[in-house]
């Protein structure tokens, strides 16, 4: 039996209006929810909101392999932006076990300096197995974080490689945290997630590593010349930096600055907040079908019967396929 909860939408909208963490909290439980009426009502939420969001903002994912920094980085650099007069939101996403389905959900943990300041806002979300190493509601929470004032979104993904892709089509832009020495740097020029960054930020550049992030640095900067210049018109930048001791931080800023603003100017940067607000609505579409197809209790009765008929050797999986798609 679903639990209804006691929520006013309006008195959560207006409360997100006036920068209230704890209703910015509970509007994230919402859209999480699997719940129906917890849908319903975060629905209402995210389309009484939609009028009242200027998104003067700037949604910048971080992504990078385990190991590269990337919490260590955002803390930092977090505290940095925060310093300049920033409100910034960070959404974590951890990966989810395949077996529990749990996650450890540290992130927290991991940013003790950074939750702790009254201008960021930290969330972190299972990943629950979600391709793109975002979470399935990552883009409705952007908005929230969005609506409560916060001025910069940072997206950290979980990492898991070619995998990420999917957070390129909610940002406006794509850092890729790298570290020298990890023997991947030659093999990662090949990867996809290469040339879709704006950035290649080669961290850990301290103590005896810096002779080798500038090494690195160098070898990123002849392989991002074999790629085609992007439609953004950005020319991608190659940046070492130390998360540990803030050095390259500001440099980092300013070229995400310096994207924004010619990306503005060449109307590229509107435009794309266009194009992925056309590809989340078919992703809103399309996990709707497949959710109201799995609801159905025709196809739920079907696809036990079909099962159990596989696990008997009586169908193919094709025909087991065609039956079920055809009980609606």
């Amino acid at each position: 039996m679903e639990i209804k909860r006691n929520i006013n939408p309006k008195e959560i909208c207006k409360k997100l209006s006036d920068k209230d963490i704890t209703s910015l909290s509970k509007a994230i439980t919402l859209i999480e929810s699997t719940n129906k009426s917890d849908r319903l009502i975060a629905n209402q939420i995210l389309s009484e909101l939609q009028n009242k969001n200027e998104k003067n903002t700037v949604r910048i994912g971080v992504t990078g392999v385990p190991g590269a920094g990337k919490s260590t980085f955002i803390e930092n650099f977090g505290t940095k932006l925060t310093q300049m007069g920033k409100r910034v939101a960070v959404l974590t996403i951890d990966p989810s076990s395949s077996i529990s389905k749990g996650s450890i959900l540290g992130d927290k943990t991991r940013m003790e300096k950074l939750s702790q300041n009254k201008n960021v806002f930290i969330r972190p979300t299972a990943a629950s197995n979600f391709q793109g190493g975002v979470a399935k509601n990552t883009r409705e929470s952007i908005f929230l974080c969005e609506s409560a004032g916060y001025d910069i979104i940072i997206i950290e993904t979980v990492g898991v490689g070619q995998n990420e892709i999917s957070v390129s089509e909610m940002v406006d832009f794509f850092l890729l945290l790298k570290i020298a020495g990890s023997g991947d740097e030659l093999q990662g020029i090949k990867r996809g997630i290469i040339e879709m960054s704006d950035l290649i930020a080669i961290n850990k550049s301290d103590g005896d590593n810096v002779e080798n992030t500038e090494k690195s640095k160098n070898e990123f900067q002849l392989a991002l010349k074999l790629f085609s210049i992007k439609s953004s018109e950005w020319t991608p930048k190659v940046l070492t930096c130390s998360s540990l001791n803030g050095k390259g931080l500001n440099k980092i800023w300013n070229s995400i600055e310096d994207y924004v603003e010619l990306t503005k100017k060449n109307n590229y940067f509107y435009q794309n907040r266009i194009n992925q607000n056309k590809f989340w609505l078919k992703q809103i579409i399309n996990e709707s079908i497949q959710r109201s197809f799995y609801e159905n209790n025709a196809v739920k009765i079907e696809f036990e019967n079909q099962l159990k008929k596989i696990e008997q050797g009586e169908t193919s999986v094709f025909e087991a396929t065609q039956t079920i798609l055809s009980t609606q």
